[in-house]
């Protein structure tokens, strides 16, 4: 399980790299053109914002760890570890809940989205925002997971 784990892992960080290096080698480009040759490519803006937006929500629901997300918990460092973890259980499934309710209805306006395309490139929009809903099944996914976590006798580890 651990072997799958990781190769999940491997695989989530080479996607989101992929995408930074998209957005930045067309950045490079988009520079290039613009300041030395005096002549911009249209597309390069788009693939910028395409890859910024890839590896934006791709990197947030797959790759950044629960600890690294920003947080203000100034009341949770305040109170007792038992109190910590019914927090973090009600947090955990408020935030996955919310979340799931509002799968739906992004996947649907996501799907609505085919008809349009790009202004320069010509790429359907459902596929350039197709990684929101990836975004948001990853993060329903891992609330739950945390709240399942929270519940075993390891869960001081994960506080």
């Amino acid at each position: 399980m651990e072997k799958l784990r990781q190769s999940l892992k491997t695989g989530a960080e080479l996607v989101g790299s992929f995408w930074f290096l998209v957005m930045f080698g067309a950045f490079i480009v988009q520079v290039f053109t613009r300041y030395v040759l005096n002549h911009p490519f249209g597309w390069t803006t788009e693939m910028s914002l395409i890859g910024f937006l890839w590896f934006a929500f791709w990197g947030g629901g797959l790759m950044v760890r629960e600890r690294d997300h920003v947080r203000f918990d100034l009341i949770y460092q305040m109170v007792s570890p038992k109190a910590r973890r019914i927090m973090t259980f009600i947090v955990t499934l408020v935030l996955g809940g919310v979340f799931a309710y509002a799968l739906p209805a992004n996947v649907d306006y996501v799907m609505f989205m085919a008809h349009d395309r790009t202004w320069v490139m010509g790429i359907r929009f459902d596929l350039v925002f197709a990684v929101f809903v990836v975004f948001l099944v990853a993060v329903c996914a891992r609330n739950l997971w945390r709240a399942y976590r929270v519940t075993r006798a390891d869960w001081r580890d994960i506080l």
